[in-house]
């Protein structure tokens, strides 16, 4: 082995067996790595179907216009009630739960939402679903909630119905 003499060759070396050990240390890496993205992970529960007698909401609807504003009621699991279109409703809501959440949560606190509005209406949601009670007040002031009401349709009407 021959002997390093200049300061020059010295750093060299240096650089030389640091990159090299920063090399090894993520080829060490990489296999972990690779191991838990490959590991096939569960299956996400599946949506609250069917959950009983129980799942009954009543939807009001204020300022929707185009003859979509009252309130109606709503059964599920069979579908039934004086909401317009009770079978798609159910339907909706079906869709949207799924286990640890809450279909008819509000916006987060703190989440950044487009300034947009989607115009005066306002429904309140309340009843039993899935087991659960449910008091719920939806609007379209921005572009969250506009997105948390349009998860909805048919439960809540669509604009311009």
């Amino acid at each position: 082995m021959s002997q390093v003499t200049t300061p020059h060759a010295l750093r060299r070396l240096i650089v030389a067996v640091g990159t090299s050990l920063a090399a090894l240390g993520s080829l060490s890496a990489a296999p972990a790595a690779v191991a838990v993205t490959t590991a096939p992970s569960p299956a996400p529960p599946p949506p609250l179907h069917g959950a009983g007698p129980g799942d009954h909401l009543t939807v009001t609807v204020r300022h929707m216009g185009g003859g979509a504003d009252g309130t109606f009621r709503l059964a599920c699991h069979p579908a039934g009630g004086s909401h317009p279109d009770a079978g798609g409703a159910c339907a909706s809501v079906d869709r949207n739960t799924r286990w640890g959440e809450d279909v008819f949560a509000p916006v987060p606190e703190g989440t950044v939402c487009t300034m947009q509005y989607g115009g005066s209406a306002t429904a309140r949601v309340t009843g039993t679903w899935a087991g659960r009670p449910v008091d719920a007040t939806f609007d379209r002031s921005n572009g969250c909630e506009i997105a948390r009401w349009n998860r909805l349709v048919p439960l809540l009407p669509a604009p311009g119905e």
